[in-house]
Parts: structure tokens; C-alpha cells; sequence
């Protein structure tokens, strides 16, 4: 009797739990990294949360069935989720949109563009900022300033050598093209280092001029004049955000690190230009340090994450992929800029296993199917019956 009951329920029942997990599933899990001083880590309602991401690896028009019906579906899920629970101001992408960008010719790019745009979802009206990785623009050797130019131009916020600064809620970001810091002597490192020391001349006169009591005019003819490199006389950290696609040369290890479960999974999407090792080289990295005095750096590529600490104080923290096509546990990291004492605080989120997902998928499958197998088992047993 009680079984006859709720039989009719089963589906109900069914459909709701299947909800009730796909929810669940989307929302991101975040855990607060240390502070390295929690003194100056208070929350104040002029805060700035940005979340960042990198390492999405979409494929555009080369998506399988598994991409387009499963991973982008779970993807654009875990943005809206994100989007819905975490309320970020900003969303921040350091590089790696695509997979195969630097393969891709300029008919199917946009197919890659389009793609961007319906996993972001809502963050599409927040501001956004997309740094240039290896696999969008390619290694050295085929590397041209007007095919950089191309791409930068569909991203937001980038000149023409894929740099660029902007400004926030008070907060001062430089976003770096880190793959021509790879590139010798060629025309667009040159423009890469040009905008570090513009940025750098720019900081320098807004700290003196802030000491000094100099006037806007003033200001503008000192930036004239001074725009040749000297020595930066500005203390460590005083300088602004820095976004780069490639982690800074480093020989100790990480302060804090990401889970040891990650694994290359490059080999479903192609390898890319450069392999996960690939850092700036030391020159570039004390070329960065001594321009721009970062207040902290933000760096990608690797597919884990790591919070890392620079002989001299500078702060690194690399950010996870973002796609199962790099990890089983996909992540993020969300990056709260105290307005109180310049602090930042970190935490680093995780999604759900994609192992994890299919199982999960898989049995609901089985049971759906079980359950339509014992309803019908009733009627067929009567037909039989008729029949004989």
C-alpha cells in the first residue's frame, strides 16, 4: 500500500534530488589563505573583490559533444553560481582563453570569442580584463606585433602590444604581455618594456607628487622630461597590481600551494607553445620588480595554485586553471583589496571533480532507468497474461 503511495511520487522525488545536486555541484568551495599580517586584513564596505581566472582552454568551433553539451554547460554554471554567491565587483581572466588560438586562423577565432561570452554569463556586465596567454597568441618564433595587435583589439582594455593599465575602486592594475618578455630582441618585447616604464614613470611622479605637493601641471612636464629608465626609488609594494600570464622566475618553494591532484590534461585539447614549467626568465623578472615595485603579482600558465613570497616581499599567487580540459578540480581565486592598510587578501576556491560529476551523472542515469524498467514491469506482466 505505503509502495503504491508513493510510486507516483518517484519521478517527483527523482527530478527534485537531480536538482538539488546540480546546484550543489556548481557552487564553488573557498577557503581563506593565511594573512600574512591579519592585522590590516579587516573588512571595510569600500573593499574591492575581484575574481580571477585563467586557463579556460575553449575550443570554439572544434568543440566535441563533451565540451558543448557537458564541461561549457558545468562551466558557465560555475560563473553564474559564482557570479550569484561570491558577488565579485571585477572579474579578472590572466590568459589561455583558448586552447588552440595561436592555430586558429582569424575565420574561426570568433567562434572562440562567442564561446568566451556564454560561459561568462552575467560577468559580461561587470568590468572585465583578459591578459594574452601562449596558446592565444603563440611562441616567439611565429610571433608578429600586427597578429598580437589582432586579438588584443577583442579583448578589452589592451593596446596594441597586449598591455594594459587601468584603475578601480582605487586599486592600479598593469597587465603585462609575459609571452614577448620571452622574446629577445624583437619589436614587441621592446613595446611591452615601453609600457613597463611608462607605467613605472607614471607611479613614480603620482608618489613624488604626492610627497611633494606638486601641481598637475608640474606633474606633466616631469613626466615629459623624465620618461628616459633611471633607478625607481619607490619602495617594495608600493607599486601597482601586476597581471601576467607566465609566473615570475622563483627557486624556493611555495608558501602555500595547490592540491598535488593535478595532472597535464593538455594532451584533450592540444599541447600548448609552452609546457607548464615555463616561468619569466630572472632578468625579466628583476626588470618587473625594480619598474614597477608591484603591490603584489598575479601570474597563471602552471594549471595549480600557489601563494608565494619573493625574497624581497613581493607577493606572487598563480591561478588554477579553470577547465576540466587542465584538471580534474578546476579553481579560482577571489582577491579582496583591503581599502584599510593595502592589504589583500586571498582565497582560493575549487569546483567540483569532473570524476565526481560523471559518477554522480552515471548513477542518476542507472536509477532513472531502473525506475521506468519496475514501473513498466506491472503492465508488461498483464499484457503477457492477455496474451497467453
Amino acid at each position: 500500500m505505503a509502495v503504491g503511495f508513493f510510486k507516483p511520487l518517484l519521478p517527483i522525488i527523482l527530478l527534485s534530488s537531480f536538482h538539488l545536486y546540480d546546484d550543489w555541484v556548481s557552487t564553488p568551495s573557498c577557503r581563506p589563505v593565511p594573512e600574512p599580517d591579519p592585522a590590516h586584513s579587516q573588512a571595510h564596505p569600500d573593499d574591492l573583490k575581484v575574481m580571477m581566472v585563467a586557463n579556460l582552454l575553449l575550443l570554439g568551433s572544434h568543440s566535441g559533444y563533451l565540451d558543448l553539451l557537458f564541461r561549457d554547460h558545468f562551466v558557465s554554471k560555475f560563473f553564474s553560481r559564482s557570479f550569484r554567491t561570491l558577488g565579485p565587483d571585477m572579474l579578472l581572466v590572466l590568459g589561455d582563453v583558448s586552447a588552440r588560438g595561436h592555430h586558429l586562423p582569424r575565420s574561426e577565432y570568433a567562434s572562440v570569442i562567442r564561446q568566451f561570452h556564454r560561459v561568462l554569463g552575467p560577468f559580461l556586465d561587470l568590468p572585465l580584463h583578459v591578459a594574452l596567454g601562449d596558446r592565444d597568441v603563440g611562441e616567439c618564433d611565429g610571433l608578429s606585433e600586427e597578429a598580437v595587435g589582432w586579438i588584443a583589439r577583442r579583448m578589452p582594455g589592451l593596446d596594441s602590444a597586449g598591455c594594459g593599465a587601468f584603475e578601480i575602486g582605487n586599486v592600479s592594475f598593469v597587465s603585462l604581455n609575459a609571452v614577448a618578455l620571452l622574446c629577445g630582441n624583437s619589436g614587441l618585447r621592446f613595446s611591452v618594456e615601453k609600457a613597463v616604464e611608462r607605467e613605472s614613470v607614471d607611479f613614480r611622479v603620482e608618489n613624488e607628487a604626492v610627497w611633494g605637493g606638486e601641481s598637475e601641471v608640474e606633474r606633466k612636464e616631469e613626466r615629459v622630461y623624465e620618461f628616459g629608465w633611471r633607478e625607481n626609488a619607490m619602495s617594495a609594494g608600493s607599486g601597482p597590481v601586476v597581471l601576467l600570464h607566465f609566473p615570475l622566475s622563483r627557486n624556493v618553494t611555495p608558501s602555500f600551494g595547490g592540491s598535488s591532484n593535478v595532472f597535464d590534461g593538455r594532451e584533450d585539447v592540444g599541447r600548448g607553445p609552452y609546457d607548464l614549467l615555463q616561468k619569466l626568465p630572472p632578468n625579466a623578472t628583476e626588470y618587473i620588480f625594480q619598474a614597477l615595485k608591484p603591490r603584489i603579482v598575479f601570474s597563471a600558465h602552471t594549471h595549480e595554485f600557489y601563494d608565494h613570497f619573493h625574497p624581497d616581499g613581493t607577493r606572487e599567487v598563480t591561478v588554477p586553471a579553470m577547465t576540466w580540459n587542465a584538471r580534474n578540480d578546476p579553481g579560482f581565486v577571489i582577491a579582496i583589496f583591503r581599502k584599510n592598510g593595502g592589504a589583500v587578501s586571498i582565497s582560493y576556491c575549487s569546483l567540483a571533480r569532473e570524476s565526481h560529476v560523471l559518477v554522480a551523472y552515471a548513477f542518476i542515469l542507472i536509477l532513472s532507468v531502473s525506475m521506468l524498467a519496475f514501473s513498466s514491469t506491472p503492465s508488461l506482466r498483464s499484457l503477457k497474461t492477455m496474451i497467453s
